[in-house]
């Protein structure tokens, strides 16, 4: 169990790693391993690597497989690994791949741009699954992939698939994230996909975040979490509220994440690089409003690495 007393499998506070690059825009290895081992170190129980956050679109096979194995390498908490593609048997590769490299977990997104049909999207998700004995969560993240994954295809992967235990929720939809949880088998998990709407999806029965703040609010959502399990709604919503900063900062029109999160780990001193295009450099001025987010947080803005 968490130590914030939730739940989730892979702990509550689940950060979305961003994936360092060097000056040249190489993956670096040592960096990785900084960056987890710094990220454990404030608050985050559980780590999702190669996920949207951590550029999975622009990273090749070897390097994923590289990026999960340092990570493991490097910390103690679970590492939950994005292998999730567009393409269902290179997802499937990725999958067993995963598993030799011993991740505690799939993360696997519905399919992008192909716009699958529902039944197109369950049969991947059963693919992906019947490859590896991992349990699967589901990345359920319309905005980025263009479809949602129905509300009964999730229900009959839940109750039929045996190692697809939850789901990153990242769909807006709170009426339908509360029916989901209400009418899902006991044991399957859903996890808050959004920064924003964490706190509203823990009444609703979530079990934790993968979050994008959490790379610097981590210790304040293990607070919150705290706070809300003992029934302190109040201390909850006061927390979530000096939040709502880094929540409106990590993405934008003019820096869609994680470019943000890039800029405010440099701030602090870990050697992430910038992203590779197309996400491409933070633009001017980015760094100084990571500034302002971090002076913001007060006393509860975590020590510069180093």
């Amino acid at each position: 169990m968490a130590a914030t007393g939730l739940a989730g499998r892979f702990g509550a506070v689940l950060t979305a790693m961003v994936t360092p690059f060097d000056a040249d825009g190489r993956l670096d290895l040592d960096a990785v391993a900084v960056l987890a081992r710094w990220l454990v170190d404030n608050g985050s129980e559980g780590l999702v690597v190669s996920g949207t956050t951590g550029e999975a679109p622009v990273l090749t096979d070897d390097e994923r497989q590289d990026l999960w194995r340092a990570t493991i390498e490097a910390v103690t908490v679970p590492v939950v690994a994005g292998a999730g593609t567009n393409d269902t048997a290179h997802s499937v590769l990725m999958a067993e791949a995963a598993a030799a490299v011993g991740a505690a977990g799939i993360l696997a997104v519905t399919p992008y741009y192909n716009r699958p049909s529902q039944a197109g999207i369950e049969a991947h998700f059963r693919a992906v699954a019947g490859a590896t004995s991992l349990p699967v969560l589901l990345y359920d993240i319309p905005i980025r992939s263009g479809r949602k994954i129905a509300h009964d295809t999730l229900l009959r992967l839940a109750r039929e698939v045996p190692t697809i235990v939850g789901v990153k929720d990242a769909t807006s939809d709170l009426a339908g994230s509360a029916r989901l949880v209400a009418e899902a088998p006991g044991g399957f998990e859903l996890y808050s996909g959004e920064d924003g709407v964490t706190l509203a999806l823990l009444a609703v029965g979530a079990v934790g975040t993968v979050g994008v703040a959490t790379h610097w609010t981590g210790r304040l959502h293990g607070r919150m979490f705290d706070a809300f399990m003992k029934g302190d709604v109040e201390e909850a919503r006061r927390i979530n509220a000096s939040m709502l900063a880094s929540f409106a900062y990590e993405t934008g029109e003019d820096a869609p994440n994680p470019v943000p999160a890039k800029a405010l780990l440099r701030v602090l001193g870990l050697p992430v690089g910038e992203c590779r295009l197309p996400m491409g450099a933070a633009p001017d001025g980015l760094e100084d409003r990571a500034r302002e987010v971090l002076a913001g947080l007060g006393e509860d803005a975590p020590a510069p690495y180093g």
